[in-house]
């Protein structure tokens, strides 16, 4: 089923449909994350319904935002947000890992994802093709990621990653064989003591080595309240 929600009460709205990948922590943790400047060319790989590409256009509205996905059902909803908030981004339904003629390389001051977490056959089952297809690597790898990034970014240009933290070094082997080298790694909590749930990544084409591990990222205190951090992170500061 179709749904609308608020980015803030009287702030943007986004599109999704309970059949698809529906919009979840790692897609704010990601949007907040990722560091673009006015102006700058940014690609979203994998981007679903556009909630990442949203969340960063609500931060810095000028910039020239391209979608990839392999979906048409999710990426007329991608449409459907960024029009109903007067945004312009488009959208591609394309493979990413055959961008040829599709987006052109080397032009991409950042490149952004929420890609599969799990290898096929691994991680927990999800309910219908779509949600399978964007929870497991059936159509994407991460180095299929990682290479595609590559090939968008300029020399210099970002790569930012949401991911699980079991296969962190799944994503950093793959981000160097790429020539995106890791530079910036935050470890995401969800209550003090508890292990790292999600990872947060940012590589830099031909970037020289030297990784930046930044404290960790705690989403809720030890009495459950939400933490600073949280609240900006899902713009409740705006309430």
């Amino acid at each position: 089923m179709e749904r609308m929600d608020r980015l803030w009460p009287g702030g943007p709205v986004f599109y999704y449909d309970d059949a698809l990948f529906p919009p979840g922590t790692d897609a704010f943790l990601l949007g907040d994350f990722a560091r673009p400047k006015p102006g700058q060319l940014v690609c979203d790989l994998g981007a679903g319904t556009g909630l990442v590409g949203l969340l960063l256009l609500a931060r810095v509205p000028s910039l020239a935002l391209h979608c990839v996905d392999l979906s048409t059902p999710a990426l007329r909803l991608a449409e459907k947000t960024f029009a109903a908030n007067g945004l312009s981004a488009a959208c591609h339904l394309a493979d990413l890992r055959d961008l040829e003629g599709v987006l052109p390389a080397g032009g991409f001051h950042l490149v952004v994802s929420n890609p599969p977490y799990f290898p096929v056959g691994a991680g927990p089952a999800a309910a219908g093709q779509a949600r399978q297809t964007a929870r497991s690597e059936a159509a994407c790898t991460i180095q299929d990621l990682c290479r595609a990034a590559a090939r968008l970014l300029r020399w210099g240009g970002t790569l930012a990653v949401v991911y699980r933290p079991e296969r962190l070094a799944d994503l950093l082997e793959a981000m160097r064989r790429s020539g995106v080298e890791p530079k910036r790694l935050r470890l995401v909590q969800h209550a003090p003591g508890r292990a790292p749930a999600l990872v947060l990544a940012e590589g830099r084409r031909g970037g020289r080595p030297g990784l930046q591990v930044e404290p960790p990222l705690l989403l809720h205190h030890s009495d459950g309240t939400d933490t600073d951090d949280l609240r900006r992170i899902y713009f409740r500061d705006r309430l």
